[in-house]
């Protein structure tokens, strides 16, 4: 039963499954709750800046990161195919994550306004951190000249830190949740026991769910592999 239940297939439906859920959640949040965006500006592209952003920090940058991050270790197919995938998918989600952070500084509050939380610092740091991987991992798999050994010292960090970015990621939109839900609960626009609140606190949730699950696929042994040598491991020792 537990081998079952940490199979690669199992990890691989329990984030499809949590990557819907909060994709569902923000979907949810964006249409049916828009007044809470931006709540005393009359202005339609404010509110379609003010949507965006959340669509795509959440969407565009966390579930299709998690994905490169999945990709990367299960996907079946050559070695080239897979770092091909995940430096594709990878290269999307710092697009969205980029145009993300634009949405919000092309506001009508500017760009100052937005460093003054701890919210927007940390996404400073985890945007320019992911940039930093996704050139280091371009010139990896384009030049691929470098020594062995090279290559070989460098993965290490280059797997932390891609991990560390992603889960910084996840508690960055932790932190805008709250921080929203929280301006909008003292402004008096919103109510502590109320659907939106529900819908809110869920997607923080899901989006917590969510990290656990791929950073742990991401670190997991390959189980069918080492079921394998277990089974011919205990054929030998019985035969011997």
């Amino acid at each position: 039963m537990a081998a079952l239940l940490l199979s690669p297939f199992s990890l691989l439906l329990l984030a499809r499954v949590s990557a819907s859920i909060v994709a569902l959640l923000v979907l949810t949040w964006a249409v049916h709750f828009q007044t809470s965006f931006i709540p005393h500006s009359p202005s339609q592209d404010d509110l379609i800046y003010a949507v965006l952003h959340p669509l795509l920090m959440v969407i565009g940058f966390i579930l299709v990161s998690g994905e490169a991050i999945l990709v990367h270790r299960w996907l079946p197919g050559s070695r080239n195919l897979k770092k091909s995938v995940h430096l594709g998918l990878q290269g999307v989600a710092l697009g969205c994550g980029v145009f993300g952070i634009w949405t919000k500084f092309h506001s009508r509050e500017g760009i100052v306004a937005n460093f003054y939380s701890l919210h927007s610092w940390m996404g400073l740091v985890c945007i320019s951190l992911f940039g930093a991987q996704w050139m280091v991992g371009f010139l990896s798999f384009w030049h691929r000249g470098e020594l062995r050994t090279t290559r070989i010292q460098v993965l290490p960090w280059h797997v932390f830190l891609g991990l560390y970015t992603y889960g910084l990621a996840v508690v960055t939109a932790e932190t805008g949740l709250l921080e929203k839900l929280t301006f909008l609960q003292t402004n008096g626009a919103l109510l502590k026991r109320c659907t939106e609140s529900m819908v809110v606190n869920g997607l923080g949730l899901g989006l917590a769910l969510l990290g656990g699950i791929v950073i742990f696929a991401a670190i997991s042994p390959k189980h069918q592999i080492s079921h394998s040598k277990i089974v011919y491991s205990n054929k030998k020792w019985s035969s011997s």
